[in-house]
């Protein structure tokens, strides 16, 4: 039978969240709008491209 650890998972989260945190205050920080603009102007560009370059067929 194996034996359960109390607190195991209280001291792996907090390793996690440690990690996180110091990740996220040195790291480029991208505010969301800014992400779905950037997939919305992809979406036009690639779509006026699409409709005004005909690609041959093979």
């Amino acid at each position: 039978m194996t034996k359960q650890k109390k607190g195991e998972g209280f001291h792996s989260a907090a390793g996690l969240i440690r990690y996180f945190d110091a990740e996220e205050k040195t790291s480029l920080k991208i505010p969301p709008w800014l992400v779905a603009a950037m997939c919305i102007a992809t979406i036009v560009i690639l779509t006026v491209v699409h409709l005004f370059v005909k690609l041959p067929v093979p």
